[in-house]
């Protein structure tokens, strides 16, 4: 009985020890599930996170790569600005490719360049810059250079570039890296409106450079750079050769008048001296016939007939005429050869201006021509020769009478103006033609109308008028419509 319990009892241990053995091993189970769950996860953020360490890796790889094209780009961008003020800041086309050739092209990414400019003169390519080739090498690409003009030709007349990324002919795209000793390069045209037009040519045997569309963009630039000031430099040289030529033409011209103007003072002062010397032996043979002609009218040799008398008068009148005539001649070749000099002293004009309307005023009362005199209150003083002024004064109001019909009427204003007065002599007459008045200042001239027909003169009162004016540093002229009267405007200095 206590075996039998006995073993019951141990039994029902052992099942007791089982169940708890399932127990634990079922706990170990599902602990054991959970850490391969855990290491499960572990492995997948592992490969997750070396997959973002490899595109970490990758995105670095990539901007460094595009760093290096920017800071590439830059540089490129820096030598190019470098090579733009260089080249636009000279005017002389051998000038214009010294300047590249001084500038390191390596900062744009290439070591061998090359420009040549057609001429059609030679019917030819001229070399006008290299830079990294040797003369062997330059000799065998010029010699080369003519089996293909044509297509350069055709290549400037596109007015398109050409690179090794572009160019779709690998047959030409071959013959030009073979040509120019290069394994990635780039062709433009150079291009001006003035004179020959070209190529540049940029390249380099490096393997490890890569071109890109933005080197090819930077060489069109320089290329375009390069055109616009060769079309400077020869617009200058064209421009320059033009001034010279004129220059030379106007150097030519005043030499020339020069030398007429000294045949004219020649001629002038021969004039001048012909008239004095005339006028000087005039003067002795009129005073000669005037004495006789005064003595016989004086009857101190005895009577004459009334007959004689007049025509004795006739005498006396044409000398005095010719008198007056001589006169006249000669105090214009005085004042024309500065004999006559003016003693210019500080005169009233309000006073001169009386005293001549009072000698014409028996001439404008015979007309019943009516005198207006406007001067101005705050009129100056001018510094005149008192004889001489009062002569241009005589002679315009004596011209203005002659030429204005009966019941007229004659006006004298002054004005003042910078450092000089301003004086004005108008009439209601018949007025000067067009076509007279350049020619009214001259010696002998005379209008061509009714009253100087009927009216005699010698035609050298307004020249002497003139020769008075300028000799005081005055200017005058004359303004004047046919039929409503004429405007004689001269001016003398303030005193």
């Amino acid at each position: 009985m206590n075996s039998y319990n006995l073993f019951n009892i141990l039994g029902l241990a052992s099942i007791f020890t089982i169940i708890a053995l399932a127990i634990v091993v079922a706990a170990k189970i599902e602990k054991t599930n959970q850490l391969q769950a855990s290491v499960d996860k572990l492995k997948k953020s592992l490969e997750e996170m070396d997959e973002q360490a490899k595109l970490i890796v990758r995105t670095d790889i990539e901007l460094n790569k595009i760093q290096e094209e920017l800071d590439k780009k830059i540089s490129s961008l820096y030598a190019l600005q470098r090579l733009s003020r260089a080249v636009s800041t000279t005017l002389e086309e051998t000038q214009i490719f010294m300047s590249v050739q001084r500038t390191n092209l390596e900062d744009i990414g290439f070591e061998k360049a090359a420009a040549f400019l057609w001429s059609n003169k030679e019917q030819r390519f001229r070399l006008c810059l290299n830079i990294g080739y040797e003369q062997e090498e330059l000799n065998l690409i010029v010699s080369n250079l003519k089996s293909y003009t044509e297509y350069c030709l055709k290549l400037i007349k596109q007015a398109k570039a050409i690179s090794s990324i572009s160019l779709q002919d690998m047959t030409i795209k071959a013959r030009i890296n073979e040509l120019f000793k290069v394994s990635y390069f780039v062709l433009s045209p150079i291009l001006s409106k003035e004179g020959d037009n070209g190529f540049l040519f940029v390249g380099t045997d490096s393997t490890d450079t890569v071109l890109t569309e933005g080197d090819e963009e930077l060489v069109t630039i320089l290329a375009n750079e390069i055109g616009q000031a060769l079309e400077n430099a020869r617009l200058f040289d064209k421009t320059w050769l033009a001034q010279q030529e004129l220059e030379k033409k106007v150097e030519e011209r005043t030499k020339e008048l020069s030398e007429a103007l000294e045949q004219i003072k020649e001629v002038s002062k021969r004039k001048t001296d012909f008239i004095s010397a005339v006028s000087h032996e005039l003067r002795t043979p009129l005073t000669s016939i005037k004495g006789y002609a005064s003595i016989l009218l004086s009857e101190k040799l005895g009577q004459i007939p009334d007959a004689v008398k007049q025509r004795l008068d006739k005498i006396n009148r044409h000398s005095d005429e010719l008198t007056h005539l001589v006169n006249d001649l000669l105090d214009i070749s005085r004042i024309e050869s500065g004999k006559i000099i003016m003693k210019q002293e500080a005169q009233d004009l309000k006073e001169i201006i009386e005293v001549t309307t009072d000698l014409m005023s028996v001439q404008l009362k015979a007309k019943d021509i009516k005198l207006d005199v406007v001067l101005a209150q705050d009129a100056p003083r001018i510094e005149a020769d008192r004889n001489q002024i009062e002569r241009v004064f005589i002679n315009l109001l004596g011209n203005a009478a002659k030429f204005t019909p009966e019941k007229g009427t004659i006006t004298i204003t002054t004005a003042s103006t910078d450092g000089f007065v301003k004086i004005d002599v108008s009439d209601t007459g018949i007025g000067i033609p067009k076509e007279a008045q350049e020619a009214i200042f001259d010696e002998f001239y005379r209008v061509d109308n009714e009253i100087n027909q009927q009216v005699k003169g010698t035609g050298l009162g307004l020249s002497l008028v003139k020769h008075i004016v300028e000799a005081h540093k005055g200017k005058i002229w004359v303004k004047s419509k046919p039929g409503e009267g004429t405007t004689f405007s001269f001016t003398f200095p303030k005193a």
